[in-house]
């Protein structure tokens, strides 16, 4: 048996912002402040969220003499799980972002 857990409201914010956007990759730093998150409450959601393969992380070159920055995008899944959990931003929009995925 499968245990299904359910999202804190936290984690339903982070989804929905990503989803606003999904093939865009963002910068944790930029979520925060979208989302009125500390980064102590913030990364260990974007790492439980890659765990499940709901989002996909990358580095990204800093500009010169900085160092590299984490980024991040919903996967496929992670779409879909933002659609059930959070409705609103991305409803009637899930079939069209389901397509980008190449999951029509």
């Amino acid at each position: 048996m499968t245990r299904t857990r359910t999202h804190s409201a936290q984690t339903i914010s982070v989804l929905a912002a990503l989803a606003a956007d999904p093939p865009r990759w963002r910068y944790g730093y930029d979520l925060a402040a979208e989302v009125h998150l500390k980064s102590g409450s913030l990364y260990p959601i974007l790492m439980r969220l890659a765990d499940r393969g709901l989002l996909e992380s990358a580095w990204e070159p800093g500009p010169p003499g900085k160092p590299p920055r984490h980024v991040y995008r919903l996967t496929g899944r992670g779409v879909e799980e933002a659609a059930r959990v959070h409705p609103r931003p991305v409803h009637g929009r899930a079939s069209v972002l389901r397509q980008r995925w190449g999951q029509a």
